[in-house]
C-alpha cells in the first residue's frame, strides 16, 4: 500500500488550504484565524466533537469509529515564525514580519487530510483525537493543552507528529527510538560593573571584559565539566554593551541557548553557570546576575510506539523510504511534552532540495501532504483495527 487513493484524490483540495494557511500566518498562542478555518474544514467533514479555545487558540477534534475503542492522538503545530517571507510565491504571506517558515502550515493541511479521510471511512474502533495546537515556537502550546486536560479528557492512550524536513529526500520517513530532539533552556547574565570615562577606565569597573572573559569560560563546560559522550550545546548568541565610543558602561548582557538530552548534563550546567558567571565577575570586579529560562523538555520516542511508526511508514512509502535509526539533533519541540504523558512517536518527513527550516524562503512542498495524511489515517487504522 503507498498512499491511500482516498486522499490521493483530494490532493489538490489539501494544496489549496496549505496556501490560504501560508498566506494568513499568525504566532505563538493568537492563531484565532487558523484555528477559525480548522473549524470550518472540520465541520464540513462531520467531525463527531469540536473543542476551541485550548491552550488560547488550539482546536481538538474528535472522529468516532465504527465500534468502541481506545484513543488515538494525531497533533499539528499551527503557528509561523516573526520574520519575513521571501518565497516570492504566490501565496506569500499577506502580514508583513510574519512567515510559515517551518512548514506548520503544511502540518495542519496533512492531519486536515487525515480528518477529511477518517470521517467519510471511520474503517477502525475506538476514537481518532486530532490536536491542531498553537504556539509550538514558544512558549510552549503542547505544554498547555497537557495541562488544560486535553490528553487526559480524552482518554488518549498513545500520541504521533509529523514535522516537514528539508534536504532529505521528498517522500521519505526519518525517526529514531528513545531521545530524538535536546531539551533547550535560555540562559540571561547580566554583568554589572561601573560607568565611566573611556579614557579613565581605572576608575570604572568595566563590565565588557568580564562579558568577554565569561564567553570563553562557559565554553569550558562543555569542554571540561560533561562526558564527551553526553551532547551538550551552549551558544552565545546575543551580547549587549555600551552606547558611545568614550563611556565605559554600566552593565553588559549576554543571552545564550543550552541544548541537553541528559536531566544530569543539564543540572550540572545549570549549576555551573551560576558558579562559573560568579567567579569570572568576582575577578573582574564587578557583579553577575544570572537567570535561566527552563524550556522544552528533551523530545523522547517511545521504543515500542516508534517501531510500530516505523512499519505504518514503511507502509505508505516503502521499506526503502524509511530510517528507523536518524541520529538525534539539538533542536527542541515542544510535543516533548505529549511525549512526556503518553508513549508516541515523533516522524521527520523529507520534503526533497530547498531552503532550510527558519530560511525566509522556506516552503512546504505540497507533493508530500498526502503522503503525510496517510501516514496518521494509517496510524489510526492500524492502532485501532475493527474486531480486534
Amino acid at each position: 500500500m503507498a498512499v491511500i487513493n482516498r486522499i490521493s484524490g483530494f490532493a489538490d483540495e489539501m494544496t489549496a488550504w496549505r496556501r490560504y494557511l501560508h498566506a494568513h500566518p499568525e504566532l505563538g498562542l493568537d492563531c484565532h484565524q487558523t484555528a477559525e478555518f480548522v473549524v470550518e474544514k472540520l465541520r464540513e467533514f462531520g467531525v463527531d466533537r469540536i473543542e476551541t479555545g485550548i491552550a488560547r487558540s488550539g482546536v481538538v477534534a474528535v472522529i468516532e469509529g465504527r465500534a468502541p475503542g481506545r484513543a488515538i492522538g494525531l497533533r499539528a503545530d499551527m503557528d509561523a515564525l516573526a520574520m519575513d517571507d521571501l518565497t516570492g510565491a504566490d501565496h506569500a504571506s499577506t502580514v508583513p514580519g510574519r512567515a510559515h517558515a517551518c512548514g506548520h502550515d503544511g502540518h495542519t493541511t496533512m492531519l486536515l487530510g487525515a480528518a477529511k479521510y477518517l470521517a467519510e471511512t471511520r474503517n477502525y474502533s475506538g476514537r481518532a483525537v486530532l490536536f491542531f495546537q498553537p504556539a509550538e515556537e514558544g512558549p510552549g502550546g503542547a505544554r498547555l493543552m497537557v495541562e488544560e486536560g486535553a490528553l487526559d479528557r480524552h482518554e488518549v492512550a498513545e500520541v504521533y507528529a509529523l514535522h516537514t524536513l528539508p534536504g532529505a529526500p521528498e517522500g521519505t520517513f526519518e525517526t529514531t527510538p528513545g531521545p530524538i530532539m535536546a531539551a533547550v533552556d535560555t540562559l540571561h547574565i547580566n554583568v554589572l560593573g561601573q560607568g565611566g570615562h573611556g579614557a579613565m577606565p581605572h576608575e570604572a569597573r568595566d563590565p565588557i571584559p568580564a562579558a568577554v572573559a565569561l564567553v570563553q569560560a562557559i565554553q569550558t563546560i562543555v569542554t571540561r565539566n560533561r562526558d564527551p559522550l553526553d551532547d551538550l550545546v551552549i551558544s552565545v548568541t546575543q551580547i549587549h554593551a555600551g552606547s558611545a565610543d568614550n563611556v565605559i558602561p554600566e552593565r553588559a548582557y549576554l543571552n545564550a541557548t543550552i541544548r541537553t538530552f541528559s536531566d544530569a548534563v543539564r543540572e550540572m550546567v545549570h549549576r555551573r553557570l551560576h558558579e562559573v558567571a560568579a567567579g569570572v565577575a568576582a575577578a573582574h570586579g564587578v557583579r553577575a546576575e544570572v537567570r535561566i529560562e527552563i524550556g522544552y523538555p528533551a523530545t523522547l520516542n517511545d521504543a515500542q510506539a516508534t517501531e510500530f511508526a516505523v512499519e505504518t511508514a514503511q507502509e505508505v512509502a516503502g521499506h526503502g523510504a524509511v530510517v528507523a535509526d536518524r541520529t538525534r539533533e539539538m533542536g527542541a519541540e515542544d510535543f516533548s511534552y505529549m511525549l512526556a504523558e503518553r508513549p508516541g512517536s515523533y516522524l521527520f518527513l523529507g520534503q526533497g532540495a530547498g531552503p532550510a527550516l527558519h530560511h525566509p524562503a522556506f516552503d512546504f512542498n505540497d507533493a508530500v501532504a498526502p503522503l503525510g495524511a496517510s501516514f496518521f489515517a494509517r496510524v489510526v487504522e492500524r492502532a485501532l483495527p475493527l474486531g480486534a
